[in-house]
């Protein structure tokens, strides 16, 4: 998925699933680590995709949805291709994974704790199952609000 501008915001699933917030490093180089908050939103109407907002001190926030199977398998394995990608660091104290992130704009990697985030994950395929997560997907509107389009007047 991609970067948005102005932010989609997915509503979180009050009492199912509720936000993930993490504390995470961005690369800045290869020396470099800029520590930054990110927050994680599921919403079981959109349960393919994952909002991730990362907070910054001053600024804009960054805004991005990425597939949730993504997300699951960067855990593990290499992950995606294009503008998201994810894959585990190589072992050490705590298991993490590297997430890049890229846009015409933007280019971010970050290092991310996957042992909350694994775990948060395994809650939202509690809530929706990866078979049922397109079930009932409004796709008309889905397209509208990925694409930014103003909804069509009903008769």
């Amino acid at each position: 998925m991609h970067h948005d501008q102005p932010p989609l915001r997915a509503r979180s699933a009050p009492g199912l699933v509720p936000p993930l917030l993490l504390d995470l490093d961005q690369m800045v180089d290869e020396f470099t680590r800029l520590p930054m908050r990110a927050e994680f939103r599921f919403d079981p109407d959109m349960a393919a995709v994952i909002t991730l907002e990362v907070l910054a001190e001053r600024g804009p926030s960054l805004i991005w949805h990425i597939g949730r199977e993504l997300l699951h398998r960067g855990v593990t394995a290499m992950s995606g291709s294009g503008d998201v990608r994810m894959w585990p660091t190589l072992p050490g104290k705590q298991p993490s994974s590297w997430l890049l992130l890229e846009s015409e704009e933007v280019e971010a990697l970050f290092e991310v704790p996957t042992e909350a985030l694994a775990e948060w994950l395994d809650t939202t395929y509690r809530i929706v199952s990866a078979e049922a997560e397109m079930d009932g997907l409004n796709w008309d509107g889905f397209l509208r609000e990925v694409l930014g389009e103003p909804g069509t007047p009903s008769a």
